[in-house]
């Protein structure tokens, strides 16, 4: 699955590439912005694990929400930017055990934070095709075993992400985009209710998103 998303990416870009002979970027994509998030959140076992478990609940779904912001300028016929992002997702195990191979136990998705770059240009003169790619955090609340009652431990899991998308004007200083992106966490901690934490520890933990996002230039 990360090598299907990771080639779509590069697919996607390269279709692309042609739209910059076209024309340069329209000056309403550059400048400062906010936006908010809704979509679909998916966070599952990844590659190096083997998802038949007899049915295990290796994999959660749920709604992605949020906001971020962002800065935006032209760079000859490209859009560059560096853009911010904290969301939350209603995602969360319904197995109550603790042994399932999805490698967290019962677990709810708690706040999601990246910080990365993106680069883009134009399709037509209110369209923009983009890619992107950052740092990634996740939290992992866990959940009482046999309750939906949240406990005081998490897992906090870093990686990084891919994305690509296209960004439409909807006026001079407002704009609409949807974005598929790929996160892989390749490392973890727990952290207890006590304020210690773990040895830091290898793990393979995916997640798909797709979003929709909208959002305000100043």
């Amino acid at each position: 699955m990360r090598k299907i998303a990771v080639a779509l990416l590069v697919a996607g870009s390269a279709v692309a590439t042609p739209a910059l002979a076209q024309s340069g970027v329209n000056p309403v994509f550059t400048g400062p912005r906010v936006e908010g998030t809704l979509g679909w959140d998916h966070v599952g076992a990844g590659s190096s694990v083997d998802n038949d478990n007899d049915g295990s609940d290796q994999n959660i779904d749920g709604l992605l929400y949020g906001g971020g912001i962002g800065y935006d300028f032209a760079a000859g016929g490209a859009l560059l930017g560096v853009e911010g992002e904290i969301t939350g997702s209603t995602a969360k195990s319904d197995r109550r055990a603790y042994d399932d191979q999805f490698g967290f136990g019962r677990v709810k998705t708690g706040r999601d934070l990246y910080v990365g770059a993106r680069a883009g240009i134009m399709a037509d003169p209110a369209t923009l095709i983009y890619v992107k790619g950052g740092y990634t955090n996740l939290k992992l609340n866990v959940l009482a075993g046999n309750t939906d009652t949240q406990t005081d431990t998490s897992f906090k899991l870093d990686g990084w992400r891919l994305g690509a998308g296209a960004e439409r004007a909807i006026s001079s200083n407002t704009y609409a985009k949807l974005e598929y992106r790929y996160s892989n966490y390749g490392r973890g901690q727990i952290d207890y209710p006590n304020g210690a934490t773990s040895a830091r520890f290898d793990v393979d933990t995916d997640r798909h998103q797709v979003v929709a996002s909208y959002g305000i230039r100043f």
